[in-house]
């Protein structure tokens, strides 16, 4: 079989986010990123942020909404949240390992609740 020119389609990178949209339904760059970085190889921001923006463009991600935040900020007095979820092109293959760390965070988080 001969091989296309170019870069191969898809990225490693963004099917791991592909499964961590998966259980998380919906979420921004930056707790992507901590639950990124907590289960696979650490990767930068940045490389998360392309990652949803090609993502968007490939139909893998649909960018729902961006909230704006007020607070005390450095960079000023409000952050803008692009909340992400996943498109009709994502295909989440269901792997147990983010499937097990969700239901635990899950089991904690209710714990918390209940106090």
């Amino acid at each position: 079989m001969k091989r296309k020119p170019g870069r191969p389609k898809g990225s490693p990178i963004r099917q791991n986010i592909i499964e961590i949209l998966y259980f998380m339904g919906e979420g921004y760059g930056y707790e992507i990123h901590k639950i990124y970085n907590e289960l696979f190889d650490p990767v930068t921001q940045e490389s998360i942020y392309y990652n949803l923006k090609r993502g968007v463009n490939n139909n893998e991600f649909i960018l729902k909404e961006i909230k704006i935040e007020k607070g005390e900020f450095s960079w000023g007095q409000t952050a803008e949240k692009y909340i992400y979820v996943l498109g009709p092109q994502a295909n989440a293959r269901i792997l147990n390992e983010i499937k097990e760390f969700f239901d635990t965070r899950r089991d904690k988080e209710s714990l918390v609740h209940k106090s």
